[in-house]
């Protein structure tokens, strides 16, 4: 998983470290939880295959938000 963020822009860095820890706190979990994981993971493939800066926090509600995920322990 570090590896995907070595590989990123010092600005893409910061976008998918401040947009997880928002998502987690909405959520209720830590970055370092089964969710957090994910939702890094999410993130960073996001911004590698889409470049969505501006739209990561959206993007990655739409994907990691729902009946499924929320079902999914932290």
């Amino acid at each position: 998983m570090l590896q995907s963020l070595i590989s990123l822009s010092d600005q893409d860095v910061e976008c998918v470290i401040d947009t997880v820890r928002d998502w987690c706190s909405q959520h209720h979990c830590t970055i370092e939880s089964r969710r957090g994981r994910l939702a890094l993971t999410t993130a960073v493939d996001l911004i590698q295959m889409k470049g969505f800066r501006e739209a990561l926090p959206l993007e990655l509600s739409k994907r990691l938000d729902g009946p499924i995920a929320d079902r999914d322990p932290q």
